[in-house]
């Protein structure tokens, strides 16, 4: 077979290319998984044990001795690069939506092309390009959008013809295509050969590697990983890597305490042609249809095409594996569709003969993203796996950010839309893994417009008013497996029209999010905000105060009853989480933080909090129902309901008092909207959540009250400026640089996490601000929106990304938020940004290839708060109230 021949060739150039594995090793392998006499025995210790042999293991251990670690274990249950790897269809691609994958794909290219060089051990590496083919205008914005992107990182690309594609390849019928992309330096591999000079590389720089050894499970001691069992004996260890691919899952749940890793397996199809008459020139470059759901490839003079089909067929759901992955059964009849379309897409293969049907296992996450770092639950347990069928693409870059962050405490980029507690153990339920990979398969291809949601695995954390709210027509989106309301449908609006509404222009819920934005502005309206992350940490004496006061960069040392606005930074002055915490009583503390932290922050605080019985953390996300109150009317509305005095001079802002609303008591009423706009945020004891509601709602009636969702609580914060964590900040942006200066206490009288950063950005300046963008020549009703990640032109010259963006219904414009740069024109240096760099740029915001013309903003106008078009800049004092 096709495999085995590429496997035993792989064989062969690894044991020549390294003399000193073959000493290591037996004289003759057998391809059976029968045992075998091992060659010598396993250390008793080691610094790193990285289990799973395949590209992403391979690829950690190369880069973790190239980072000076030594003393570095690899265990493979059956061969090196015998698993999903050995199939892997070979295609390094660039052409990624998620910046992040863009630049893991582009460093990846970059080192297989050097790799064969630097260990003598071939990798097939052939630079043939890539060209990725559009059948709708809507399938080229999207391709028009990774364009700009792949542009302003130096990789070359541009959008072609028809014409142009068929010159390219000559085989490809073009009559249904409306355009493509063309990616010139996209390349190909024999992935099974990758993983072996990766491994070659790392063995030569001190890496033991011992093939036929299973891991049974990870032991552990206070909370820190200690080291291994194997079916040869124990190694102790300070950190594992789990590198086992799509039994990443399983070993992670069979160790002493499970670390959750949501991934599952699916089937993957593709073929394996004869050559042609006229054998295929190995230049010629990928095909990727992705409207035909299928990419094709040169391979030997024939053709290996394969693709993700609408109804994929998950496995091992039960738990059953094979050592090494044998050939799964031909499915002919499931795989004719792609066969279908690609015989559509090249004709000429009518009479082509068939060599083979490949069928291997590819394991994929919930959200179609790798899955990588530290275990929230066990100190030194790191993970990289779920590669979602671009192992090969990612493999140099994802080991090299794994190997960055477990040398030196973080990796060199922004990682958490990768990261290992993005998910809770929600999503580790087999159940709802194998619902949401039958969904994430087929959505490998189709057409991911701005704002769509995942429809398997819904309904699984949802606020006690969620049958309320959907009876009055909430339209509902996911996050953290929590449902949010987006907006409200009003009575007689053709909901399924709304529903199925997918575009990169106007939206269809314009005007309903505008009718919301509106009531916030100028009567009341009421959000369910449940779904924020909530601690309370308390202590018998000042525990609790002098450690948060270490932990967050603002000054917690306040009256009981304020709440504060404040970081928790990393060492670098970067955001880990960005939250607001009211103190309740001398002794006792109420944190708020972004629904998606609440594995990261809780793992963060349990790290580095003292551990000390008096100092208690409880995590109270699920006992408290919020509701957000804002606008102008929203004293009215609870004044009335608690006979309570809230004017400024009882309430003033940044406020917590517990009152009674309603006959319900002990609610937590906060003076903060989250948006700049007048109101308040009630935390309410979840037995009282529909009770209080039903007040809220009945009392607000002769004010206009109404419900909104979070697209209008979006506007409202994105027109007001305000930044958002896990959107605009991130563990690599820090106060200096987002304006938000006044939430850091410098000299509060102790030392806090950051603080040294800080101090040395306060005093030679940043290399990033936070700016505000507000589209002048931007027609609405015409023109692609912006959304996110759109590339931002000063003069001409890129300076940066956008990290979110809405419609303004005050300004009627769009407003799109982001960090601008500034480089050096000769050296590509990076400078100071200062407050005249800004002001004194022209500036455009690139959509999907087209430029718009923006003016930039620090602070906020003040039309947002009068109503009216001036064009004087708010005092920060102003804006530093909310």
């Amino acid at each position: 077979a096709a495999g085995m021949f590429l496997r035993l060739l792989s064989d062969v150039r690894w044991r020549a290319a390294n003399p000193k594995w073959r000493r290591m090793t037996c004289s003759q392998r057998s391809t059976s998984s029968t045992a075998e006499p091992h060659p010598i025995s396993l250390p008793a210790q080691a610094q790193v044990v990285i289990c799973g042999g395949g590209i992403m293991g391979t690829s950690v251990a190369y880069h973790l001795s190239k980072m000076g670690w030594k003393d570095i274990v690899l265990l493979e249950q059956g061969r090196l690069a015998a698993g999903t790897t050995r199939f892997c269809a070979g295609i390094v691609s660039t052409a990624r939506h998620v910046s992040l994958e863009l630049k893991m794909a582009d460093y990846s290219n970059k080192l297989y092309q050097q790799l064969e060089q630097e260990t003598g051990v071939k990798t097939g590496y052939m630079k043939t390009g890539s060209i990725s083919l559009a059948q709708t205008q809507d399938r080229l914005i999207s391709l028009k959008r990774i364009a700009s992107s792949l542009n302003v990182m130096g990789i070359p690309c541009e959008i072609i013809t028809p014409k142009q594609v068929a010159q390219l390849h000559p085989l490809i019928n073009i009559h249904d295509l409306v355009g493509a992309m063309y990616v010139p330096e996209d390349a190909l591999v024999s992935s099974a050969n990758v993983s072996l000079a990766l491994a070659t590389a790392a063995s030569r720089n001190g890496v033991q590697i011992h093939e036929r050894t299973s891991v049974s499970h990870v032991s552990v001691q206070k909370g820190r990983v200690t080291g291994v069992e194997t079916d040869r004996g124990q190694i102790q260890c300070q950190y594992f890597v789990n590198c086992a691919g799509q039994w990443a899952y399983e070993l992670g749940h069979s160790g002493e305490e499970p670390v959750n890793i949501p991934l599952h397996a699916c089937e993957h199809f593709y073929l394996l042609t004869h050559p042609l008459k006229e054998p295929l020139a190995s230049s010629l470059p990928t095909i990727v249809d992705p409207d035909g759901r299928i990419y094709i490839r040169n391979w030997q003079g024939g053709i290996l095409s394969g693709g993700f089909e609408k109804n994929p067929k998950p496995l091992f759901t039960e738990g059953r594996n094979q050592l090494e992955i044998q050939n799964l059964q031909e499915d002919w009849d499931h795989f004719e569709p792609l066969l279908s379309a690609l015989l559509r897409r090249m004709p000429d293969l009518e009479a082509l003969q068939i060599m083979q049907l490949v069928n291997c296992p590819e394991s994929f996450t919930p959200d179609m993203r790798c899955i990588m770092g530290e275990s929230p639950t066990m100190r030194g347990y790191f993970v990289l796996a779920g590669m979602n069928s671009a192992g090969i693409s990612y493999g140099g870059g994802a080991g090299k950010y794994l190997a960055e962050w477990m040398v030196n405490g973080y990796p060199s980029e922004n990682v958490w839309p990768l990261d290992l507690k993005r998910f809770g153990t929600l999503q580790s339920s087999r159940t709802f893994l194998r619902h949401r990979v039958m969904e994430v398969m087929p959505l490998m291809c189709d057409l991911k417009v701005p704002r769509w949601d995942f429809q398997t695995g819904r309904q699984l954390r949802t606020s006690p008013l969620y049958d309320r709210l959907d009876a009055q027509g909430a339209r509902w989106m996911e996050k953290h497996g929590f449902e949010r309301v987006k907006y409200f449908v009003p009575p007689g609006k053709d909901l399924l029209d709304l529903d199925q509404s997918k575009t990169f222009y106007k939206p269809d819920w314009f005007d309903i999010v505008g009718s919301e934005v509106k009531c916030c502005k100028e009567a009341v309206c009421v959000i369910d905000m449940s779904s924020f992350t909530k601690f309370e940490i308390s202590s018998t004496g000042d525990q609790a105060l002098e450690s948060l006061q270490y932990l967050f960069s603002n000054d917690l040392d306040v009256p009981v009853g304020h709440v504060v606005h404040t970081g928790m930074l990393n060492e670098k002055g970067g955001y880990e989480n960005d939250c607001s915490i009211a103190r309740l009583s001398k002794r006792s503390f109420f944190m708020i933080s972004p629904t998606d932290q609440q594995v990261h922050c809780w793992a963060w605080l349990k790290n580095r909090l003292p551990d000390d019985s008096n100092l208690t953390m409880e995590d109270v996300t699920w006992k408290y129902t919020a509701l957000n109150l804002i606008g102008p009317r929203a004293v009215d509305v609870l004044s009335e309901l608690s006979y309570a005095p809230i004017t400024p001079e009882h309430f003033p802002s940044l406020f917590c008092k517990e009152m009674s609303v309603g006959y319900a008591n002990g609610i937590r009423v906060m003076s903060i909207t989250h948006t700049g706009e007048p109101g308040f945020m009630l935390y309410i004891p979840i037995e009282y959540a529909l009770h209080v509601y039903n007040e809220v709602m009945n009392m607000g009636q002769k004010y206009g009250i109404r419900n909104a969702g979070y697209y209008a609580l979006r506007s409202l914060r994105i027109e007001k400026f305000f930044a958002f964590w896990g959107q605009d900040l991130d563990a690599f942006t820090t106060p200096m640089e987002c304006g938000r200066e006044f939430q850091v206490k410098l000299e509060k009288g102790m030392q806090f996490v950051g603080q040294e950063a800080l101090l040395e950005q306060k005093q030679n300046g940043v290399y990033k601000r936070f700016t505000m963008f507000i589209l002048e020549d931007h027609d609405t009703d015409a023109d692609l929106w912006p959304w996110w990640g759109e590339p931002i032109f000063r003069n001409g010259r890129y300076v940066g990304k956008t990290t979110s963006s809405a419609y303004s219904y005050t300004l009627e414009r769009h407003v799109c938020l982001g960090f601008v740069q500034h480089f050096d024109e000769k050296t590509g240096e990076e400078l100071v940004v200062t407050t005249d760099f800004i002001n004194q740029g022209e500036y455009e915001i690139d959509i999907a290839g087209q430029r718009f013309q923006a003016k930039a903003k620090l602070y906020p106008l003040s039309s947002l708060f009068t109503h009216r078009r001036r064009k004087d800049e708010v005092e920060l004092s102003g804006y530093q109230r909310e």
